[in-house]
């Protein structure tokens, strides 16, 4: 069977994986789910005990969870190098540093804007604590990340990789929350309009946006989520 990727809209951060798994060129198919209606129940939960997306059915109907997992299950299956390294390289190294930073330190920072978000219901003096923390940590990290960019078109050398896929789906969460000012960070703004007009980064996002772009080919297509769930749940 083909892998299965299950991707979380709206905004979600599973968009670069749609990206990548593009790039590799190998047969895939997608599975939408929306994060605001369909995770939080017991049915999604068979799939995901944590309730999040991304989850990768892998081709022996696997289920793994978690984006560094199934970045590193697609680095393992890139025999052409179309969005890795060789893994001793120090161009790997680069990569996975970078993938960790923007996965753990930079992709938390947003967590207080995004309990916020939640409860738009609570008290204003906790709302408003919780973002005042937010757009700091999301600032602190901005300011990491701007200064480990170098002067290469994308984050490890003049292609686009799993590090720059890892990245875009969360960056432009900054915009949504108004959390911090863009221009004050020109290497980064630079890097992500590179990365968004790459074209598997543009056909994942029109992907998202619920349009049927062309593609090249090696995503055969939609499975329900509800199909997924009773083939696969535990």
């Amino acid at each position: 069977m083909e892998p299965i990727l299950l991707y979380g809209v709206p905004a979600g951060s599973s968009m670069g994986l749609v990206a990548a798994f593009e790039r590799l060129g190998q047969p895939y198919r997608l599975c939408r789910v929306d994060m605001l209606t369909e995770m939080k129940n017991d049915a999604y939960a068979s799939i995901n005990g944590r309730q999040e997306t991304p989850v990768l059915i892998t081709d022996e109907g696997r289920v793994l969870t978690e984006t560094m997992a199934i970045a590193a299950w697609l680095e393992a299956s890139d025999t052409q190098r179309r969005i890795s390294f060789d893994p001793r390289s120090p161009e790997a190294d680069r990569m996975h540093q970078l993938m960790a930073f923007v996965n753990t330190g930079f992709t938390a920072a947003f967590t207080p804007l995004w309990a916020a978000y939640e409860m738009e219901s609570a008290e204003p003096v906790l709302l408003a604590t919780l973002r005042d923390f937010g757009r700091k940590a999301v600032a602190e990290r901005h300011d990491r990340l701007e200064a480990m960019i170098v002067d290469t078109d994308f984050l490890v050398g003049d292609r686009l990789t799993l590090a720059d896929t890892t990245l875009i789906g969360v960056a432009r969460w900054a915009e949504f929350h108004k959390a911090v000012d863009g221009a004050s960070y020109p290497k980064l703004a630079a890097l992500r309009r590179r990365i968004e007009s790459d074209q598997d980064v543009r056909y994942a996002q029109a992907i998202e946006d619920g349009e049927k772009p062309a593609g090249s080919g090696a995503c055969l297509g939609h499975i329900p989520l509800a199909e997924v769930i009773e083939r696969f749940g535990a």
